[in-house]
Parts: C-alpha cells; sequence; structure tokens
C-alpha cells in the first residue's frame, strides 16, 4: 500500500475499521482510543458497536537525567496501571522514590487532562471487552504499555484495533492482548502520517467534542 492507497483521513479509517470490528459481535464493549489521534477513529468504531468511547491515556516514565529514555509507562484508567521495565530500572539508576516522584508526577499530569477530555469519571473495564483504537502503529511503545497495563484491569477480553502497521511488529502485540485487528501493513512502511492524504493534527477541542458526541448511544 502506498500514501496514495490509503487512507484519506482519520474518519475514512475509522469507518473502515469499525465495519471490522463490528463482524467480531462483541458483547458488552467499549472502545478505548488513544489521545489524540485515536479519538476521531475510535470514535466511528464506537457509532457501530453502540459502545462507550473513552479515552485512554499512557504517560511515559524516563529515566533519571533522560527522561526521553522511557524505562517505563502509567496507563490511565479508573485503576491506574503501572508497567515498568525493572532491569532496565536498575540499569539507569532508578530506585523506588524516583519511580514513585514520577509515577505521582505522571499521575498529576492525566489529571490534567481528563480534567480538559472528561466531564465524568472514567469507563469501568472489569468484565467488559476492551477494544484499543489508535491511528496506526510505527514503533508501537504507546500501544505496547497500554496492553501490559490493560493486562491488570479485569477485562474479559482485550482487542487492538488499528488502520495500518509495520507487519514486524504484530506478532508482539497478538501475545500482549486477545487479537489484533490491522486493516494494512504497508511496506515499506514511513511514519502513519504518510499513509493518510489528510494528516491534520487532531485538536483538543475535536476531542472533547467527539466525546460528547458518543455519549447519545452509551
Amino acid at each position: 500500500m502506498t500514501a496514495s492507497a490509503g487512507f484519506a483521513d482519520r474518519r475514512d479509517a475509522g469507518l473502515a475499521l469499525a465495519q471490522a470490528v463490528a463482524a467480531l459481535d462483541l458483547k458488552d464493549p467499549v472502545v478505548l482510543a488513544l489521545p489524540r489521534g485515536g479519538v476521531p477513529v475510535g470514535f466511528e468504531v464506537a457509532k457501530a458497536l453502540g459502545a462507550p468511547l473513552d479515552i485512554l491515556m499512557v504517560r511515559k516514565i524516563g529515566a533519571p537525567g533522560h527522561e526521553e529514555y522511557g524505562i517505563g509507562a502509567l496507563v490511565d484508567g479508573a485503576a491506574p496501571q503501572v508497567v515498568i521495565d525493572e532491569a532496565m530500572a536498575r540499569r539507569v539508576g532508578a530506585d523506588r522514590d524516583y519511580i514513585d516522584m514520577q509515577i505521582a508526577r505522571q499521575l498529576a499530569e492525566i489529571e490534567r487532562r481528563r480534567s480538559l477530555y472528561r466531564t465524568g469519571p472514567a469507563v469501568s473495564l472489569k468484565g467488559r471487552t476492551v477494544v484499543v483504537v489508535d491511528d496506526g502503529i510505527a514503533t508501537g511503545g504507546t500501544v505496547r504499555a497500554a496492553l501490559k497495563g490493560l493486562a491488570k484491569v479485569g477485562a474479559s477480553r482485550v482487542i487492538l484495533a488499528v488502520p495500518l502497521a509495520p507487519a514486524e511488529v504484530l506478532p508482539e502485540f497478538r501475545q500482549l492482548c486477545d487479537e489484533v485487528i490491522c486493516l494494512a501493513t504497508p511496506f515499506p512502511f514511513h511514519a502513519v502520517g504518510l499513509h493518510y492524504r489528510k494528516f491534520d493534527q487532531t485538536e483538543d477541542e475535536e476531542v472533547v467534542r467527539l466525546l460528547e458526541a458518543a455519549k447519545k448511544w452509551e
């Protein structure tokens, strides 16, 4: 698949993805979109399923002095989950006090963003079928952390649904969840945006608007 043969925009990708997910005939699903770009895609999936739409925020926990180097992540939710690579943390000298401080810091940032995007508490995931949606996967770091965090929340089934990803990352994700739906595996794979004809940044206002619109069928 080339860029010209890709998706028109995120809504187009969401409509195509919605057909594939709806064919699974899921019971009691909830759609979790990774903000901000995953929300327009997830909106169409949630609409097709008549399912609640929520956002799933993932905040990286960085190494001391090199915060761009991730040693773990905090995954948002009714019960936020922490995923730490313990071997990596030891290697970079991140002790428990440092990790606890970073968790508190990222929790505060999640609360700030939650207050911006949401008007109520996070959707309960216990016993639910959870569909995780993004607008595409490149390296997959955020999605990887999200799936590891969701493994701890008591969902009955976790499905990853994306319009496109490099083929080589999918086997790992199939080990981290119950099912992976990926519509296209472009080769060679470039940045996600190059496989969309329109890939404008999703603004906070659009996220809020779509989350509010999704309440009509929840």
